[in-house]
């Protein structure tokens, strides 16, 4: 009887270890899509001090493109949002240590940030463009040639200006996008490097007097999520491809940025 017992407990101890270990293998299989499925609630990282991506409305709640983006993918997902602002420094600790489930951030793709998360196909791009009069010719960096380039000093378009300027092209550095905007508004220059966030704001100010010339740079964003994560990276990838292909990225795009979606890589 003492044998028999003994070897109940061993088979009892057996299957109970058994069952754990099960538990435990499906707990680790679970990917945050599927925990966010199960709680009903999409929690997402965003920026709160970058505009027009992310910025706080009048009601001290988080709102811009970016968050626009999320509370599309929280519908798609048919699950509620919560969106919890982060910095710069620590959007990506804060996606690593698991207080939110993703980051739609304003996070530009690099080969450096793509060895800590994986990234979506991306959903929104910032551009450095030529910007400058309707009746000045300019489609290239070969009509720059001769003309008077505003720049706000050190920043990205003046290093982008700079690289591509033919040599008898004028490039006239300022203290900030205010000054170089105000530059172009007064004739002071033919063209300036900037943003489209910028561009949009003369366009808003002049309207039909300025246009969008070329692309200096793009620079491309998608949504961070945790590595290793094959069916939430390709459940994310699907929504923001169709919601590129349906045209509300664009839409949105539009509203926050007063353009179209730029036309974004999938690699």
């Amino acid at each position: 009887m003492f044998v028999i017992n003994k070897m109940r407990r061993l088979m009892g101890a057996t299957l109970l270890a058994g069952a754990a270990l099960a538990i435990g293998a499906s707990s680790v299989a679970a990917e945050t899509i599927d925990q966010i499925k199960e709680k009903g609630q999409l929690t997402i990282g965003m920026l709160v001090d970058f505009p027009p991506y992310g910025i706080l409305n009048t009601e001290n709640k988080p709102d811009g493109y970016d968050a626009d983006v999320a509370r599309l993918l929280a519908k798609d997902l048919g699950v509620k949002l919560n969106i919890v602002p982060v910095t710069g420094p620590n959007r990506i600790p804060f996606l690593l240590t698991n207080k939110v489930d993703m980051l739609v951030a304003s996070l530009a793709i690099t080969p450096d940030r793509a060895k800590q998360v994986q990234f979506s196909h991306p959903y929104s791009a910032a551009q450095i463009v030529v910007f400058g009069g309707k009746e000045t010719k300019i489609e290239s960096e070969k009509d720059l040639s001769g003309k008077r380039i505003g720049v706000a000093r050190a920043s990205t378009q003046d290093i982008a200006v700079t690289k591509i300027a033919p040599a008898d092209a004028e490039i006239r550095r300022f203290d900030d996008d205010a000054s170089a905007m105000q530059a172009l508004l007064s004739g002071q220059v033919d063209a300036i490097g900037c943003s489209t966030t910028v561009a949009g704001q003369i366009a808003q100010r002049s309207p039909d007097k300025f246009e969008n010339k070329f692309v200096l740079l793009q620079q491309e964003m998608a949504v961070a999520m945790r590595q290793n994560e094959p069916n939430t990276l390709k459940t994310i990838n699907e929504l923001i491809d169709k919601n590129i292909q349906n045209g509300e990225f664009s839409k949105l795009y539009e509203k926050w940025l007063g353009s179209p979606l730029p036309e974004l890589n999938k690699s």
